[in-house]
């Protein structure tokens, strides 16, 4: 079967993500770049693909019932760090690695100012993407792939895929987080598509507490 111009865009979308996250992420390349400059950068592309190769982005980027999607947002970013907050603890608990993972993430920091790192993921890298993830790539393969349950495949398939750009940091707690966290931003993406903007909230709330607000 013959592959879409849509289809076609959104695989090569993917394959920029992939790597982008790779020079960002792996031993080989991880010492070469600033890593807050590079993650900037990557979010810049991938919210203009997003945007780009969205043919309705009208529809993509309305916002209805704007109070409640704050608030829905900020609900599912408190949610989510109390998920990792107990994670953390029962990850702690049963594998010695567990912490001297976390702490490699929480290293990403050093050299930069918390301030600046806070407001990056708050108003460009969290919403971006958000954007690409969900508002995108989850949206698209919603629309391409056959059959009834194509969001539901669309749901499971960007789960792994926004688990696996992350396999290159050889850092299991960060790959199982971004599982974690994408698993539950894409389910509530899959029952109400409609709540994307309380998504990017969420994301990027959640990002700036679980970081620099409230690390765990």
């Amino acid at each position: 079967m013959a592959v879409s111009s849509e289809g076609r865009r959104l695989v090569a979308a993917v394959l920029v993500a992939a790597a982008l996250w790779f020079y960002m992420f792996s031993p080989w390349t991880a010492a070469w770049p600033n890593f807050w400059v590079v993650m900037s950068c990557s979010a810049v592309v991938l919210s203009s693909m997003a945007l780009l190769f969205t043919p309705d982005r009208k529809e993509l980027l309305k916002i209805e019932k704007p109070l409640l999607q704050l608030a829905g947002g900020v609900v599912i970013a408190l949610a989510l760090w109390g998920i990792f907050w107990v994670g953390d603890k029962l990850s702690a608990f049963m594998f010695d690695f567990a912490r001297p993972e976390v702490d490699a993430v929480y290293s990403m920091k050093d050299g930069f100012p918390p301030a600046l790192i806070a407001l990056l993921l708050l108003v460009l890298i969290g919403p971006a993407e958000e954007l690409f993830w969900r508002g995108y790539v989850q949206r698209s393969l919603s629309r391409l792939l056959p059959g009834k349950r194509a969001a539901d495949l669309a749901f499971v398939l960007t789960v792994l895929i926004y688990g696996l750009v992350h396999l290159w940091s050889f850092n299991f707690m960060l790959i199982m987080a971004a599982v974690v966290a994408g698993a539950v931003w894409g389910f509530i993406y899959r029952i109400c598509p409609k709540a994307l903007p309380a998504l990017i909230v969420s994301h990027a709330l959640w990002d700036a507490l679980v970081f620099v607000i409230l690390p765990i």
